[in-house]
Parts: structure tokens; C-alpha cells; sequence
């Protein structure tokens, strides 16, 4: 596929005994493709989970619960406002924007890694050219490698939305959604193909107060903290907080209301302060996923179908396309919440800069790197965040000091 990353089960570059050895700390998106790509680097990579991806009716991982549409920055729950983020994350969307569409134009590799190419469209209230945010964003997209750009209002007539909305405005473009179950479950199976060692343990301490003995017990060369929330302490960074989110998961078999198979959005409102979106996403060939909720700051995952939040969210999303009016809860999970890892400033992908304590008065490098604080985006800038972190590695292998 290019030649730093290959989508064949063996690495690209085959690591030897004395190959560096990576230790990964979190097994979500962030953790598992930064591993993918290491391996394909040549290094030895051993990941630690506290725990991987379920298939119960219970609650699942982050990265599972995510709506996992491919977005170009600002995402449509409107948090990443920090200048540096959306510069850096507007060329890691790229980067896994390439990833993924290669991923979906293998017929059987779309199939086996839950990765498919399609129609999604973004709705206004207010002409596009009034909201500086959303203009910038359409004409980068317009600039940019993304396949199937168009600006029509006749979007708006074409799924038989209530015109009492007040949708003034639309475009769609091509876009990676992805199967989350399908794929994590996949991208464990290609780590492990490639030689990862895959841990269950809870390492819940700041990482630089026990590095040391990390790198000892484990063998390993260089930390990578991939453990998103939990980076409020295992990074020591009081600026990680959660914003949770929801999605209602019902019936897409095409009984109840015409099959849909293109992604419907309505951004924040950056114009009139509105936060509560419209998020119209179909999972797999059988369930579409409805939202969404954006609620800083709330740790607790106790929503239920009749939590305010969600009925408005439900009723939002039926106000916008009355046909959702009629579809039918996906039976075995109809509630999917999870908590976004935001940080107050902005997505940090860089070396620990604390220095550890070497002989006498010297101090030397810290080898961890950072790769958290990603919110809704996870997906989104996985494999453009994953070889920032490659760099960083080998610039830590040789003891350099971190730029701040």
C-alpha cells in the first residue's frame, strides 16, 4: 500500500533480535494502529490493554462506541477549536484518509476490516459563506485529495427531509465509515499477524515516575502512551477531561424505512451557538446509528433511552428526516455512550518533556511519547497521528532532547 505501511499479515520490515522494542499503553484505535505501524517499521511491539475490544451487550470500548465517520477537521461536534490541532489534524486526516480508502477499494479487505467508501453529506441552516468555520472547511476539502466533492441543494430533496428544518445549504463528498466492532476486531488480528505481544494490565500510574521500571520489566526501548482518557494520570495532564457522547443504534434493513447508505450531518452551530447536531451514520449493512450529544465534563455513563438528552437527540434527528420516526431499536445493544478524550488544549501527539534523572546532577531524555487527547477524531487521525509517533520514536532511540 506505500512504503511505510502494508496491509499484508507479515510486517513490512521484518524485525530482528536486536530490533528496537516499542511498549504501547492502550489498546483502542490510537494504540493498536500505531502499533500497525511500528511493526511495519521492523520494531518489536508488546501492547498493554487493560482491556480489548467486547462484543457484549454491555458496554464497549471507546473506539467502538465511536460514530467512526471520516471527517475532515472541525469535526461536527464542533470541539477542536485550538489553531494548532486543526492545522496538524487537517494533515493526519489526510494521511488516514488515504489509509482507509485504499482499505475499502479491496473488495474483501473492505469486507474483513469493516471500511467502506461512501456518500456523506453535511447540511446548513444558513448559507455556508456566513460561518467563517464551515467555508474554510468546505473549500479545504475542495483543495484537498478527498474523492466526490459537490455543493448542491438538491441534497436536501433526495432523502425526504422536513423542509420546516430549515436546511439551506449542503455538500457531500466521499468518505471512509467504518464498522467499529469489524474493525477493531480486525486490527487486533493484523497486529497480532505481524508480531505483536498483546498484555491485559492495568497500568494506571504517571508513566514517567515509573519508567524505568516499565522499560525493565517489559524489556522495552522506548514507551509509546496511546491510553487516551486515562492520560489524565498516566501522562500527569490535568487538562484531559471527557465530553460523552450517545448514539441510538436501530434497525437499517430497509422494512421500516427506505435503506440508507450515505452519512447525513448537521455541524454545530458555530453562528447561533447551537451544540446539539444532527449525526445520520450507518454502521454495517444492517444498522444505522443516530446523534449525537456532546456534554463536557460528564464522567458518568449511566443515559438511558429516557435520559432528556436522548430523547431530544432522538427527536432531533426524527424532526430532520421523519422517517426515523418509524425504525426499530437495534434489539441487543439500542444505546451506545462513551466518553471522548478531550484535552483543554490541543491534541497531543510529542515526546514526554519532563527529564529523568541520570547520573549524579545529569539529567537525560525522557523515551516516552505521547499520543492522546484526540476527542471524536480517533479514527479520523489514527494512522496520520501513528507516523508522527514513528518519527518521534526514532528520534528518541538517539537520546536527542524533545523539542517543546
Amino acid at each position: 500500500m506505500g512504503k511505510d505501511i502494508s496491509l499484508d499479515p507479515t510486517p513490512l520490515k521484518a524485525p530482528t533480535a536486536s530490533s528496537p522494542h516499542v511498549l504501547v499503553v492502550g489498546g483502542g484505535v490510537t494504540g493498536l494502529v500505531t502499533s500497525w505501524v511500528l511493526l511495519d517499521r521492523g520494531y518489536r511491539v508488546t501492547i498493554v490493554s487493560k482491556e480489548w475490544a467486547s462484543y457484549t451487550k454491555s458496554q464497549r470500548l471507546t473506539s467502538q462506541i465511536a460514530g467512526a465517520l471520516w471527517e475532515y477537521p472541525p469535526a461536527v461536534c464542533g470541539h477542536h477549536k485550538d489553531a494548532i490541532s486543526l492545522y496538524r489534524s487537517k494533515r493526519w486526516s489526510m494521511v488516514s484518509y488515504k489509509v482507509f480508502a485504499a482499505m475499502a477499494a479491496d473488495p474483501n479487505l473492505s469486507e474483513l476490516s469493516g471500511v467502506r467508501m461512501r456518500r456523506s453529506i453535511f447540511y446548513f441552516r444558513h448559507p455556508i459563506e456566513e460561518d467563517e468555520i464551515q467555508l474554510d472547511k468546505m473549500q479545504d476539502i475542495q483543495k484537498a485529495d478527498i474523492q466526490g466533492f459537490k455543493r448542491d441543494i438538491s441534497l436536501v430533496q433526495e432523502h425526504d427531509l422536513d423542509p420546516n428544518y430549515g436546511v439551506v445549504d449542503a455538500y457531500e463528498h466521499l468518505a471512509p465509515i467504518i464498522d467499529t466492532d469489524q474493525a477493531m476486531s480486525w486490527l487486533m488480528g493484523i497486529v497480532r499477524s505481524k508480531g505483536a505481544r498483546m498484555v491485559t494490565e492495568t497500568i494506571d500510574r504517571d508513566l514517567f515516575q515509573c519508567e524505568d521500571e516499565l522499560r525493565a520489566r517489559f524489556g522495552a526501548d522506548i514507551i509509546v502512551n496511546a491510553s487516551g482518557l486515562a492520560s489524565l494520570g498516566v501522562a500527569g495532564d490535568k487538562s484531559a477531561f471527557p465530553i460523552r457522547g450517545g448514539l441510538i443504534r436501530v434497525m437499517n434493513d430497509g422494512k421500516d424505512f427506505p435503506k440508507i447508505t450515505e452519512a447525513l450531518a448537521i455541524p454545530a452551530d458555530s453562528i447561533h451557538g447551537l451544540d446539539e447536531i444532527v449525526f445520520i451514520v450507518p454502521r454495517n449493512d444492517n444498522i444505522l446509528l443516530i446523534g449525537g450529544i456532546s456534554e463536557a465534563n460528564q464522567w458518568n455513563l449511566d443515559l438511558t433511552l429516557d435520559s432528556p438528552i436522548i430523547k431530544r437527540m432522538r427527536a432531533r434527528c426524527e424532526a430532520f428526516m421523519p422517517d426515523l420516526k418509524k425504525a426499530r431499536l437495534d434489539p441487543d445493544y439500542p444505546l451506545a455512550q462513551g466518553l471522548r478524550p478531550f484535552r483543554t488544549r490541543n491534541v497531543r501527539v510529542e515526546r514526554e518533556l519532563r527529564r529523568q534523572r541520570g547520573r549524579g546532577d545529569a539529567q537525560r531524555p525522557s523515551r516516552i511519547i505521547h499520543s492522546y487527547g484526540h476527542g471524536g477524531a480517533g479514527w479520523s487521525l489514527s494512522f496520520g497521528c501513528a507516523g508522527d509517533v514513528a518519527g518521534l520514536v526514532e528520534e528518541a532511540l538517539r537520546d536527542v532532547s524533545p523539542n517543546p
